[in-house]
């Protein structure tokens, strides 16, 4: 088992399984989030422990899509837990245990400020490479 939580404490949660890998996504969106380094977990091995009720979705306007949540007691950034999707991303800084992954790849490199180093080994990629 993986734990994670917000900064508070109120949300919690645990993974039964090892994510199925974790990456950096450099784009303004995701920095400002607060959700850069991700995992993707599977939603069957997600489990909710406790602070539904603290989950606050965040929609944001067209042509953005991603919905995201985060804790409306501390606005710890979730990722999109809650999502219908087989598989969906968490950010890593959520967690209190180790991921036993390490970053895989780094997108939107080109929208990177220039203050971050990239200092690991994982290929890069200038924008999505989907």
């Amino acid at each position: 088992m993986i734990q994670g939580s917000c900064c508070c404490g109120a949300v919690k949660f645990e993974l039964n399984t090892v994510p199925d890998m974790m990456g950096t996504c450099h784009c303004s969106r995701c920095r400002k989030l607060g959700s850069s380094t991700i995992l993707f977990v599977k939603k069957e091995s997600f489990n909710l422990l406790q602070g539904k009720e603290f989950i606050q979705t965040y929609k944001p306007e067209p042509p953005f899509s991603y919905v995201r949540t985060f804790c409306k007691k501390c606005g710890t950034a979730l990722g999109e837990i809650g999502s219908e999707s087989a598989s969906f991303p968490i950010p890593v800084n959520c967690l209190d245990d180790d991921p036993v992954l390490r970053n895989q790849f780094h997108v939107f490199v080109s929208s990177k400020p220039a203050w971050y180093e990239i200092e690991d080994a994982a290929p890069q990629y200038q924008e999505n490479p989907n």
